[in-house]
């Protein structure tokens, strides 16, 4: 699993990113219950995750940890593309990997382009297209 660091889950807010069944989310609502006379807040987390869209809820006492992804922002160029798939080049390393294309971007993205990803616990997502190369 990619870099992770753990938060407090009394502390997230909406549009907050963490990892609900080893899957990253963002968080679209938050809930806290008041404590009883003897008893913890608790909190009713409600995410999407971020690459299947698939809603989680979870429920924990206020004060206990959960991790939050670390989400590198990283820029590579287009190498080719093939269908919904893009190969292309990482800017800094020179790595070169498939990346899929989402449906937002499709027929968008051509060779040269310069496209910002972001590296999600193991998982490369193409995000959005910077320019062109040749400009």
């Amino acid at each position: 699993m990619g870099d992770v660091k753990q938060v407090s889950v009394g502390s997230l807010q909406k549009g907050r990113y963490c990892v609900i069944d080893d899957a990253a989310c963002t968080v679209v609502d938050v809930k806290v219950s008041r404590p009883g006379k003897h008893g913890h807040a608790k909190v009713n987390l409600t995410a999407v995750g971020m690459l299947d869209g698939k809603k989680r809820n979870v429920i924990m006492p206020g004060h206990d940890m959960i991790e939050s992804p670390v989400i590198d922002k990283k820029n590579a160029q287009v190498l080719s593309v093939e269908g919904n798939t893009a190969n292309v080049m990482d800017a800094e390393s020179y790595e070169t990997f498939d990346l899929s294309i989402p449906d937002e971007l499709q027929g968008q993205v051509k060779e040269g382009d310069v496209v910002v990803y972001w590296v999600i616990l193991d998982d490369k997502v193409m995000k959005q297209i910077k320019g062109s190369t040749e400009e």
